[in-house]
């Protein structure tokens, strides 16, 4: 595979995203522009990120692609949708509606966090939940009676179950509580759960009260265990003070481990006490793997401020906005009129334009950096993974199973749906898809009609069809891969 420079293929996506903000990328039957970033009209790709992709497939045309849309886009359950349509190799743009216009993304916001956090943070790091002990004064490094902190490092996967969580398994209190007791300490006078970490309100502006009791959030903390659910796996209502509801459960853990616990509080720890324990979750690119599929917002809000971290912002809502538009930015993605208030998208205050998150997926397809290429795997399949594992499965969207990746969004205020889809012809399109209207049923079906179409559009340029039909008169064969929309 060869890697294209940063600065060259940044530069592409920035000249991509300026011509369409500039209205010069308009979706008619012109020549077509040069294509961003290390490809041009005519070159062949040399790599794709979708194994199987013929970079030599038909290209679409966009006022066959427009065509094909008008009937789904035009549904009246979908109000009035923004949308956008881009050749992934060539980035060409085979349809555009509103897609510079900041628009509320509900969760398709994750694909930038995504993008975010694999462009700033190493891919292998992992998160790392310590426990550090101060013994009582006078006392050995592990006399009974002293004091020990859990210490959050932003882990949402942190379970209290005892067996293996999912894969690779998650980190566990058990094996904490387990090294404590190896570390000689049988006796601990106060326990304290230390989540700060992260700072600032643990809940965003445009947040509705409803979302903790409702189970779709845990209040942002460094600590926080099974997410802030009663057990385990359990649905419903999640705690509001996850740092305390972490530190209980340790206590638990500790006393099956033979570690008995006096009192237990939550707090800082003391930077005089030495670490004895620690557990790590599966690696970054596994996190944001698992929140793109299962829409996971409390891993978008921790990858979010871990992003603010390592860009040495504050690890709250606002540095992790911050943090997240500055890292799109440096990648070349434009973010002009975008305004954000968390980075799991359940805040209805958030702005971005689909053109933003379409150029955020255009970075993943292009060669240079193999890492991001999580943020396509990551994204639920049609009718079989995450958040899409019950849509597409019969019917007349079913054509479209396994054929579309996307990544939903669904707040009161809008409905998404932004992914890739490869077309009839074997050509990779990108698409940003924003109703604004609430998600119910026949809006989601209606989306789901939109990208059905796309996969089933084969959708060359109108002399190819021409062609076509004359080789068919003359019982000659057709030419390409193509015969016809």
């Amino acid at each position: 595979m060869t890697t294209v420079p940063l600065a060259a293929r940044t530069g592409g996506l920035t000249a991509l995203a300026g011509a369409l903000l500039a209205g010069s990328l308009s979706p008619t039957a012109a020549p077509t522009q040069p294509a961003p970033g290390p490809t041009s009209a005519g070159t062949r790709v040399e790599s794709s990120a979708l194994p199987g992709l013929d970079p030599d497939a038909p290209r679409a045309e966009p006022a066959a692609v427009a065509a094909r849309l008008a009937g789904p886009l035009s549904d009246p359950v979908l109000g009035s949708p923004a949308a956008l349509v881009v050749d992934a190799l060539t980035g060409q743009v085979l349809f555009t509606q509103r897609a510079t216009e900041p628009t509320a993304p509900a969760s398709t916001i994750k694909i930038a966090t995504a993008t975010a956090a694999l462009t700033v943070l190493d891919p292998a790091a992992e998160l790392v939940t310590r426990a550090v002990y101060l013994p009582p004064a006078g006392g050995a490094a592990n006399a009974p009676g002293g004091t020990l902190w859990l210490v959050g490092g932003g882990d949402p996967t942190l379970t209290a179950a005892t067996g293996p969580v999912g894969y690779p398994p998650a980190a566990r209190l058990s094996d904490l509580a387990e090294q404590v007791h190896h570390a000689g300490i049988t006796a601990v006078g106060t326990l304290i759960g230390d989540g700060t970490a992260y700072a600032g309100p643990a809940m965003a502006a445009g947040w509705r009260e409803g979302y903790v009791t409702d189970g779709n959030v845990t209040p942002v903390s460094a600590l926080s265990v099974d997410a802030g659910r009663s057990a385990p796996g359990a649905a419903g209502a999640r705690t509001l003070t996850p740092d305390a509801a972490a530190a209980g459960a340790f206590a638990a853990a500790l006393h099956t481990a033979g570690v008995s616990v006096g009192a237990v509080s939550t707090g800082r720890a003391d930077p005089g006490a030495h670490e004895v324990a620690a557990v790590r979750s599966p690696t970054v690119e596994v996190l944001v793997e698992r929140m793109l599929t299962d829409s996971d917002n409390d891993l978008a809000e921790s990858l979010g401020r871990q992003v603010a971290l390592a860009r040495g912002l504050p690890a709250t809502f606002d540095g992790a906005a911050q943090g997240v538009l500055g890292a799109l930015r440096d990648a070349g993605i434009p973010t002009d009129g975008a305004v954000l208030r968390d980075t799991s998208g359940l805040s209805v205050d958030n702005r971005i334009t689909p053109a933003a998150l379409v150029a955020a997926l255009r970075t993943a397809v292009m060669p240079g950096q193999p890492a991001l290429r999580t943020v396509l795997s990551g994204l639920p399949v049609a009718g079989f993974t995450g958040t899409l594992g019950d849509r597409y499965g019969a019917g007349e969207t079913s054509a479209a199973a396994g054929v579309v990746r996307a990544k939903t969004g669904t707040l009161r205020i809008v409905t998404s749906l932004a992914g890739l889809v490869t077309d009839a012809d074997g050509r990779l399109l990108l698409f940003g898809l924003f109703a604004p209207v609430e998600e119910h049923g026949l809006t989601r079906m209606a989306l789901d009609r939109v990208a059905t179409a796309l996969a089933s559009c084969g959708c060359p340029p109108a002399t190819t069809t021409a062609v076509t039909d004359t080789a068919r008169t003359s019982q000659q064969p057709p030419p390409g891969p193509s015969a016809g929309p």
